[in-house]
């Protein structure tokens, strides 16, 4: 018999890949030289588009569907929480200015959470149509390939990912902790999608993620992926040397010195 935490995995899965193949529709139409309404949230680059808004529509009347009564929390119409049970956490395109750019490089994410904790959850690419599914205790995969993070011998070897805030002021101070970075890794990606860094670690195409600022739908799906596969993982709120609201994934071997040398790089004043 399947486990709740399975079932939860495989309706995430069904409905971010549903999602997945309306958003990809879309961005075919606007290559094709159709427009999409363009609207702002924080800041001048802080963009949200209709797509973004019809994808999360989506996800929540298929969620009432096939689970009903569980709430939803998503990136454009919010929600709380549930206090007990299941509720849902969706980023409808996380990497928004990705997919407005033409950019491949974004995703519809799905989580399950309980208590506030993630267990099952699916990042789907519209675009290659990779599937990355997880289930808390059962592991992580891509595509059904199960996954493992990297081993790295040692921090200056590690493949790092970043990402950066919208306002401009906290953007400076991030650089200025990549930069203290730089001469102690092998190099920095920064892809614009915080889940899709999540499952870059899981699958060992990278050896760490960090950022500043990420909220629950960026990394509810990713970050249990990441864990699943083996990887070290502080949540926002549970690594205060880093800052309260850091996440921060890596692979085993470096996990200890990368977070040192962020906190030596003052992390937690950014």
């Amino acid at each position: 018999m399947e486990s709740i935490s399975t079932q939860l995995t495989v309706t995430a899965e069904r409905v971010a890949a549903e999602a997945a193949e309306r958003v990809l529709t879309a961005r075919e139409k606007v290559l094709a030289g159709g427009s999409v309404l363009v609207d702002t949230k924080s800041s001048e680059t802080d963009v949200v588009t209709a797509v973004d808004r019809e994808s999360e529509r989506f996800v929540r009347a298929r969620l009432a569907e096939l689970r009903p009564g569980e709430p939803v929390l998503g990136e454009e119409d919010g929600g709380e929480l549930a206090d007990g049970g299941v509720t849902w956490v969706v980023d409808p395109i996380d990497g928004t200015v990705n997919f407005l750019y033409g950019y491949p490089w974004f995703a519809v994410s799905l989580a399950a959470q309980v208590d506030g904790v993630s267990v099952a959850g699916a990042v789907v690419e519209p675009v290659s149509g990779r599937r990355w599914t997880a289930t808390r205790g059962g592991g992580a995969y891509l595509d059904g390939r199960p996954l493992r993070a990297g081993t790295p011998e040692r921090l200056e070897l590690a493949l790092v990912g970043t990402g950066f805030a919208y306002d401009r002021e906290r953007r400076t101070r991030q650089a200025g902790l990549v930069a203290s970075l730089l001469g102690r890794v092998r190099d920095i990606r920064r892809g614009g999608a915080a889940s899709l860094e999540l499952c870059a670690v899981a699958a060992g195409w990278t050896d760490a993620f960090f950022e500043h600022g990420l909220n629950r739908w960026d990394w509810a799906a990713g970050a249990l992926l990441a864990t699943e596969a083996g990887a070290v993982v502080h949540l926002p709120g549970s690594a205060p040397d880093l800052g309260e609201d850091l996440t921060f994934a890596a692979a085993a071997p470096i996990a200890d010195a990368l977070r040192a040398a962020l906190a030596e790089g003052g992390s937690a004043r950014i």
